[in-house]
């Protein structure tokens, strides 16, 4: 049995569950059990979030179901068949053998099938059956698509296309699993390809505003602005030095 956050619940093999933060859990009833424990700090080690969140499934599993784990009594949790399972236990061989040995490299090797595992565990989640998982897919697939095509004209009627729900129940559903409405989600995605861009690139300020989705360089200098204190010129200035003294 798994207590978590005052919840019990039953676990069997193939279980996945991901825990966020310092969230109190223990587990009873101990007879023969055999956990793997893969901790990581997303934000000490640069995981290319952008490029996961283009995955459904990771969308589904890293960044909606802990929200949604009590409302769905835990029916959304990812469960592995017995190949999966042999497939995650072999990539956490892997880095429990590195983490011992500490080899030279090994914070590379570590990274890299920290990926394989998360990549591996979205694509799992992804052919989940219940019915839980696959309302949590739903949203998923609007945020992978919001990723990959974040400069597109995105109208509300799109995004219920792709999510096959009802515009109360889409727009509720949303603003609990990313904590924002689409068209802050979209906007940020927008602003942060704008800060890249202004960083990395010569462009225009109008040009970066029209090539990023926005259809005016004012509108964009704005919620820039809201978003960041400063305008995009002023981070320009500030940052670009920073970035070229960090290529030299």
């Amino acid at each position: 049995m798994h207590s978590l956050e005052g919840s019990a619940f039953p676990v069997t093999a193939g279980d996945i569950f991901l825990l966020q933060g310092k969230q109190r859990h223990f587990f009873y009833r101990r007879d023969d059990l055999d956990l793997i424990n893969i901790m990581y700090d997303p934000g000490e080690i640069g995981l290319p979030e952008n490029e996961l969140r283009r995955l459904p499934g990771y969308c589904a599993m890293f960044l909606l179901e802990p929200s949604y784990r009590h409302q769905h009594r835990f029916a959304s949790h990812l469960h592995l068949k017995r190949i999966s399972l042999a497939q995650v236990e072999g990539i956490a061989e892997v880095m429990e053998n590195e983490s011992t040995r500490q080899e030279p490299g090994h914070e590379a090797v570590l990274l890299a099938k920290l990926l394989e595992l998360m990549v591996l565990l979205s694509r799992l989640y992804m052919q989940s059956d219940t019915t839980e998982a696959r309302a949590l897919l739903r949203i998923g697939h609007v945020i992978g698509s919001l990723e990959k095509d974040y400069a597109k004209e995105w109208t509300l009627n799109d995004l219920l296309r792709i999510a096959h729900m009802s515009r109360s129940n889409f727009m509720r559903e949303f603003k609990k699993g990313t904590g924002q409405t689409p068209i802050e989600y979209l906007l940020r995605l927008r602003i942060q390809e704008g800060m890249k861009r202004l960083v990395t690139t010569d462009m225009s300020i109008t040009e970066i505003a029209l090539d990023i989705g926005f259809n005016d360089s004012n509108y964009f200098s704005r919620q820039f602005r809201q978003a960041l204190g400063q305008s995009p010129r002023q981070f320009r200035l500030v940052n670009k030095s920073k970035h070229r003294n960090t290529a030299l």
